[in-house]
């Protein structure tokens, strides 16, 4: 079953995103579910919308990420004002987590704080240790990538 989300918009209205796993997911069914849905939705006001799925190395990296977004992955207190501030300015991922601290201790806060927006990086190329992660108002053409 594909992911659906609730996105609350500025004037009352929403929109319901269905976001499949590949183009046919659900195949003849999921088409003639998707019908009774923009009604239903039309019905309350509301903007169904079925998205194209995510690139593989999108998807792939927003799921590795998404593995850190739990609070615990913030770190000791002050760990994560040390990682905003060592990549104030777009770094490699590795340099900036070793001059916050322990990589191990600091790798999980890094990505902690990119799920959340904190920090950015491109996730058009898988995650490694090279990319570059910037401050979360750092334009894309900086790090490489969109936020």
């Amino acid at each position: 079953m594909p992911n659906r989300k609730n996105e609350p918009r500025h004037d009352g209205t929403a929109l319901l995103a269905d976001c499949p796993g590949h183009p046919d997911a659900g195949g003849e069914r999921a088409r003639k579910g998707a019908e009774a849905v923009v009604q239903a939705c039309a019905d309350i006001g509301w903007t169904y919308r079925r998205l194209l799925p995510l690139d593989d190395v999108l998807a792939a990296n927003l799921k590795w990420l998404a593995g850190y977004r739990h609070p615990r992955n913030a770190g000791r207190p002050g760990l994560t004002a040390a990682v905003v501030e060592a990549f104030t300015r777009p770094r490699p991922l590795i340099e900036g987590a070793g001059a916050a601290g322990d990589p191990i201790e600091v790798l999980p806060c890094v990505f902690h704080a990119l799920w959340h927006g904190q920090l950015t990086a491109g996730l058009d190329t898988p995650l490694h240790e090279r990319v570059l992660v910037g401050p979360r108002d750092c334009s894309p053409g900086t790090t490489g990538g969109a936020r």
